[in-house]
């Protein structure tokens, strides 16, 4: 293959995403492998081809974000949610709370957050923000369809009161979909929301490098409130959260405030 930085430049032209900030070894390996896919000979022919052919320009979006998700994934991480936080954040900002969902993919996690909620709040009080940079999984949360796996986690009582069989597959309730706005947003490039209570992003900047990573924290840090709350993946973690203005409270959940 040839120059990787100029096809960098160039998918950054075209889609405002930018491939450096992804761990280049393996972003790398998945396009080649759309670019053998696609019968191109060079990262050039690949580019001509994302410009000429709508298709395929989807295609390629659709690739490089990386959509794997499960409704109450950890679901030891959403008791604690329940049990702890949700009541914290309610006598600290009352019932109209400002969350967001960045990186929502398919939906799941946003959703998840309205049935963790409603434990303590109606629905009606309800509105959560989710965000994310692939208009196509945005299409799919709409639709709100999932398989079993994906809702194995789901407590039961939520499943029986919001979930409806169709087929294989299981549709999400009218009333858990009206309480999630989604909207595109590129947590590289676009503004972030301000005042938000609480900050969900999960299993996402795992594939960021350490730069962009830190980044996003800070950024993140700058929307919260003070005594809002971040809940983060199980496999990540704040590695300067002191410098950026936050407390850890538990290995996934950081407050913004100093200790």
């Amino acid at each position: 293959m040839d120059d990787y930085e100029s096809f960098k430049k160039a998918v950054y032209s075209l889609t405002k995403i930018d491939l450096s900030s992804y761990k280049e070894k393996q972003m790398r390996r998945r396009i080649d492998s759309l670019v053998r896919k696609r019968k191109c000979a060079s990262y050039d022919a690949y580019v001509k081809l994302l410009k000429s052919d709508p298709v395929v320009f989807e295609e390629f979006v659709n690739f490089l974000t990386i959509n794997v998700s499960e409704f109450y994934r950890n679901p030891e991480q959403w008791d604690l949610l329940v049990r702890e936080f949700v009541p914290e954040l309610i006598k600290k900002f009352g019932t109209n709370l400002h969350i967001w969902s960045a990186a929502c993919s398919t939906g799941d996690e946003p959703y998840s957050l309205v049935m963790a909620l409603s434990k303590h709040l109606d629905l009606s009080k309800i509105k959560i923000t989710a965000t994310d940079i692939d208009k196509q999984v945005i299409a799919t949360a709409k639709v709100g369809l999932y398989s079993e796996k994906s809702i194995a986690n789901v407590p039961d009582e939520f499943k029986r009161k919001y979930f409806t069989k169709v087929g294989n597959s299981y549709q999400i309730s009218e009333q858990i979909k009206k309480c999630v706005d989604f909207r595109e947003h590129n947590l590289l490039s676009d503004p972030y929301p301000r005042d938000c209570h609480m900050i969900v992003c999960r299993n996402v900047l795992i594939y960021f490098t350490e730069e962009a990573k830190n980044e996003v924290y800070e950024k993140f840090a700058k929307a919260l409130k003070d005594g809002g709350i971040l809940f983060i993946g199980s496999t990540e973690q704040v590695t300067d959260y002191k410098g950026m203005g936050y407390k850890r409270r538990y290995s996934f959940y950081y407050e913004k405030g100093q200790e």
